[in-house]
């Protein structure tokens, strides 16, 4: 897209590929309109507002107010969520816009990224032993979740001193095994999140060298749901909307009530939850969300996700190159305009902030 067009110019050109994509999504006979809805989340910092949506009632009133019923289920294993999602278990799924594009986009389902939550500010970390600068972590064994956002923070951090993966070994770690991991003699590098992050660096020699704060808007958090879902029930979108911006206000009010909720639902308590709050670019209000995904810098940073993920075999045996599956921002798209399987779509976040919901 020439830089040269206005920015209304780009809206209008987004929304014409978005009613133009709807308007064949329309035609599927899989795009039948219905009342009972599913949406999977999973514990993370930024994702407990939809548990305090629903423990509260904010989620029903919403779905109330449009006729519909949203069932909010809680999954244990995050990766097994999106899985369900994509196999049409669910209507919407909490993810990442890494995992967005290489598990359901790579796996053929068109999604649209509804809401725009927060990005990491540092819940992700490089954190190394017994050493004081990044470049240190060359010839090391790194423990991590291997082709999750860790693996991509690592490829980022490696970018920025001018090494590359070759220059070092992934061990790839489960999660729940990083903590004992880090306290062997073996183990010197690892990389994960909060608050695996902040209990590692409690270890004696610990430091953090590197975290999602260096890249930030990188690491973006998602309400992810179907496309043609959405295209046939509007109202799942706006109510789902609505929903999450009062408990954002909620939370930007520093109603300690809903926090306290949040902070014992994820299993800590209140001064732990503000303390991985922190390092979360938390998107309170539509405005700030909107800031982002109707910037340049959305559409840069998916092409640099695509890129890894293609590098690693996340788009599937027969991508045959990092812009094989289409993602549409609001600035134009990246890869494939004929394979568009990743939608950011403005439209319910611009109808929160102008009080249209």
């Amino acid at each position: 897209m020439s830089p040269q067009l206005s920015s209304s110019n780009k809206f209008f050109t987004f929304v014409t590929a978005t009613l133009l994509s709807i308007g064949l999504l329309c035609s599927s006979p899989a795009a039948l309109a219905k009342d009972k809805f599913r949406v999977a989340w999973s514990i993370y910092v930024g994702w407990m507002p939809w548990d305090y949506g629903d423990s509260s009632g904010i989620v029903k009133k919403w779905a109330d107010k449009y006729g519909i019923e949203i069932e909010v289920v809680q999954i244990n294993d995050y990766i097994e969520s999106i899985n369900q999602y994509t196999a049409g278990a669910f209507d919407g799924c909490v993810m990442t816009n890494m995992d967005a594009l290489t598990i359901p986009a790579a796996g053929g389902v068109d999604s649209t990224a509804l809401i725009v939550g927060d990005f990491s500010n540092g819940n992700d970390g490089i954190v190394l032993k017994g050493k004081t600068a990044l470049s240190d972590i060359k010839g090391q064994q790194v423990n991590l979740v291997e082709l999750s956002v860790s693996h991509y923070l690592l490829a980022r951090a490696l970018d920025s001193i001018g090494a590359a993966e070759k220059d070092l070994s992934v061990i790839n770690t489960s999660d729940a095994d990083m903590i004992a991991a880090f306290a062997t003699d073996d183990v010197q590098a690892v990389v994960t999140w909060n608050p695996l992050v902040a209990e590692i660096l409690e270890q004696p020699g610990a430091s953090k060298l590197f975290d999602s704060s260096d890249i930030p808007g990188e690491i973006i958090d998602l309400m992810v749901v179907n496309t043609e879902t959405l295209a046939a029930n509007p109202d799942f979108g706006k109510a789902l909307t609505g929903a999450w911006y009062e408990v954002m206000g909620l939370m930007a009010a520093g109603d300690e009530e809903a926090l306290t909720a949040m902070a014992e639902a994820s299993g800590t308590d209140l001064a732990g939850y503000e303390a991985q709050l922190a390092s979360t670019k938390m998107f309170y209000t539509p405005a700030e969300a909107l800031e982002l995904t109707n910037s340049e810098q959305l559409k840069t940073t998916m092409k640099q996700v695509a890129e890894f993920s293609f590098e690693h075999g996340l788009l599937g045996e027969g991508a045959p190159d990092a812009g094989f599956i289409g993602v549409l921002t609001p600035t134009g798209i990246y890869g494939s305009e004929t394979n568009v399987k990743l939608r950011f779509d403005p439209s319910y976040m611009q109808m929160a902030a102008d009080g249209k919901l």
